[in-house]
């Protein structure tokens, strides 16, 4: 997926777009070979928000990319352009893998490619979407869906999210976590949590989870349950469990689920272990259940992901 086209029209928001280039314009790892080529494509000079955007190419470009993204359109309820509509459905039918941020769905959907496939937009524009094209399953509670060849995000730092989730796929997590330090953000929300959450993450030092994440971080390698994270939280399962979808939007078994994948992966990327070595260190005890689990959460199984994403 090495050439990435942003659309680009009158009337987008500035955010979504200008994060897409920040993001995907140079790699700060220095692990990814080959990055990313980002192009820009419209039909003229765009107005975006108070800036104004040359694009490199017209949107007949689109068709040439790996992969096309949509950033979000600023009036949902306008008819979208025609000649995004059908560059957008070109690209697709060429083989593009089609990512939309934000109100960016709307685009896909009108373009036909959303018809079956379970996708999200913000949350204030979910209703919207599923009743102007009815043949398009809208989630309205999840941070990202990824379809293969169709993603879709929610709105603003959920765009990042995906971003994020698209270096993950191509490049592996290290240099997605490169990417998220540059970025000073999360370097993974998975994209089935919550999209609003009144605390995303322990603001305070004084939040009952403020010192048993890190707690439970620092053990991975041990069958934490839990009732042992209650019990280090001093409180019952059940308030446990009420904090956790408050700060995390998730439960305190998906939570420690998603940490013991992923530090999976970065032993994987970054050592020589076995596969059964790994799997005791992530606390997965033995190598058949970690392929068992990474399968299940990834798709592939270990051996795969190493030779795919290994670090040089």
């Amino acid at each position: 997926m090495a050439t990435i086209a942003l659309a680009a029209i009158d009337g987008m928001l500035h955010f979504e777009l200008a994060m897409a280039c920040e993001i995907f314009v140079r790699d700060p790892s220095g692990l990814a070979d080959p990055w990313y080529d980002l192009v820009v494509c419209g039909p003229g000079p765009v107005g975006v928000g108070r800036f104004t955007m040359t694009p490199d190419h017209g949107l007949d470009h689109l068709a040439r990319a790996d992969t096309v993204i949509v950033p979000a359109i600023e009036d949902t309820d306008a008819e979208v352009p025609p000649d995004l509509v059908d560059a957008v459905r070109a690209a697709h039918d060429a083989g593009a893998r089609i990512v939309s941020l934000c109100t960016g769905a709307f685009v896909l959907a009108a373009a036909g490619i959303l018809d079956g496939l379970q996708v999200t937009t913000h949350w204030a524009h979910t209703e919207a979407l599923a009743a102007r094209y009815p043949r398009v399953r809208v989630d309205p509670d999840v941070l990202y869906v990824d379809n293969g060849r169709v993603l879709a995000s929610a709105g603003k730092a959920a765009a990042i999210d995906l971003c994020l989730h698209l270096i993950r796929r191509d490049h592996g997590v290290t240099v997605a976590n490169a990417v998220a330090r540059r970025l000073v953000v999360p370097p993974h929300r998975a994209g089935g949590q919550a999209q609003y959450v009144a605390t995303p993450v322990p603001a305070r030092e004084d939040h009952p989870l403020a010192t048993l994440l890190p707690w439970a971080m620092a053990r991975l390698d041990r069958p934490l349950t839990v009732a042992d994270l209650a019990r280090q939280a001093s409180m019952s399962s059940r308030n446990l469990a009420r904090h956790f979808r408050s700060a995390t939007g998730t439960t305190p078994s998906q939570w420690l689920a998603t940490q013991r994948i992923r530090r999976a992966q970065e032993l994987l990327e970054n050592t020589d272990d076995s596969v059964d070595v790994i799997a005791e260190a992530a606390g997965m005890g033995t190598a058949t259940t970690l392929r068992r689990h990474f399968h299940r959460a990834l798709g592939v199984p270990p051996d795969t992901y190493r030779r795919t994403f290994r670090s040089p």
